[in-house]
């Protein structure tokens, strides 16, 4: 069989804190990946409906604040390097998997459906509290804010609390 190497855990948790240290620094503001998404999500229907952009509060409050194209922010080319990474890690490690995995107990259709579900709910959530979990617990951990704790406890109290019921779908 063959043995597969990962980062040390230690380490890349170190890594990672670092880079976020760097980020906070250079930036003024800590690393997350929902801002991209919107901000695609806003380019799109801009490109698609500018007259509907035009006429919602949500987007012209966007490009207010925003004075350049949705995809020219940082958050965009920090996800896009991320999912670069990633895959060139897979390559480069033989990881790089494409296929569906799902238990025995489960089906290919209910992983979909899982999935997107399970990724809709995360990025309204993400919305409704002003950024995905990077942004709000890494980066409010990051600078020791209460806010930050307190959304790192909730996130995962509610995965123990959520996970006994969806267990099932995988186990």
């Amino acid at each position: 069989m063959n043995s597969i190497k990962y980062m040390n855990p230690y380490l890349a948790g170190f890594l990672l804190g670092l880079l976020l240290l760097i980020t906070i620094f250079i930036t003024g503001r800590g690393l997350g990946a929902s801002g991209a998404i919107k901000s695609t999500v806003i380019a799109v229907v801009h490109s698609i409906a500018p007259g509907h952009t035009s006429n919602t509060h949500y987007y012209q409050e966007y490009y207010q604040e925003h004075n350049e194209n949705p995809l020219k922010s940082w958050l965009v080319f920090e996800v896009a390097g991320v999912i670069i990474g990633a895959f060139i890690s897979g390559l480069i490690s033989n990881r790089l998997k494409l296929k569906l995995e799902y238990s025995s107990k489960s089906s290919a259709r209910i992983r979909i459906i899982t999935a997107l579900l399970g990724g809709a709910l995360f990025g309204f959530g993400a919305q409704l509290g002003r950024g995905c979990t990077s942004g709000a617990a890494l980066s409010g951990m990051g600078v020791l804010s209460t806010g930050g704790i307190i959304t790192m406890l909730a996130i995962f109290g509610g995965a123990y609390a959520f996970a006994y019921f969806f267990r099932k779908l995988w186990i």
